[in-house]
């Protein structure tokens, strides 16, 4: 049986999981599960297969490390039919100075190809979530709804992140320097917004923006 060191190491190797807790969401359980799960020093079957189905990874791989990262997916399961509810949460992404609409209760439903999303990351990490304000334009506009994944928190150059400072949250492309978060808006009318300080303590990323879709 794979030991946790080796699975964990695996796994950061071939996804966006750099830590615990990125792999706790990736995986729909509490961050506890993952600390007894080191402490045993085993990783239990079922999450072997769900990391495989949601990265496209190979179960080989990831269990025995052998073969190549990737799975060799069978074209048929590219036209599954299978679908998959996200749901939509109340809470509103500011493209602008910061949205206080932060509530998480779900509203409502959209299906989605499950294939289609596992190509983008986590299924069972994602939520929609509306956007106001037009500092995202032209990427993102006012009105747009955005598909977030929750999984992929590691900070990544030229990334469009929901992040939250504070009571706010927000729609941003992100930079991290030493001690400091800088938070870049697509429209050159909004000036980029710097965290440091104490202002770190607050400062979290919600998850990756990886869809966005715009009523005409």
């Amino acid at each position: 049986m794979i030991d946790f060191h080796t699975f964990f190491t695996r796994v950061q190797k071939a996804t966006s999981i750099s830590t615990q807790q990125d792999l706790a969401k990736a995986l729909g359980v509490n961050r506890s599960a993952i600390t007894q799960a080191k402490r045993r020093n085993s990783i239990p079957q079922k999450w072997i297969l769900a990391l495989s189905r949601s990265f496209q990874l190979s179960i080989d791989w990831l269990e025995f490390g052998v073969g190549k990262p990737e799975a060799l997916v069978d074209p048929a399961l590219l036209e599954s039919t299978t679908t998959f509810a996200v749901p939509k949460v109340f809470a509103r992404l500011c493209a602008g100075d910061g949205s206080f609409e932060v509530e998480a209760t779900p509203i409502e439903e959209h299906i989605f190809k499950e294939s289609w999303l596992a190509q983008k990351g986590t299924p069972s990490a994602m939520v929609l979530m509306d956007v106001i304000g037009d500092s995202m334009e032209p990427c993102i506009c006012q009105g747009d709804t955005v598909l977030v994944d929750q999984a992929q928190t590691t900070l990544r150059a030229d990334i469009i992140y929901a992040v939250g400072v504070d009571d706010s949250i927000m729609v941003k492309r992100v930079t991290a320097e030493h001690n400091k978060i800088t938070l870049l808006s697509d429209n050159p009318a909004y000036s980029p917004i710097s965290i440091q300080g104490d202002e770190l303590l607050s400062f979290r990323v919600i998850g990756r923006v990886v869809w966005s879709a715009r009523d005409y």
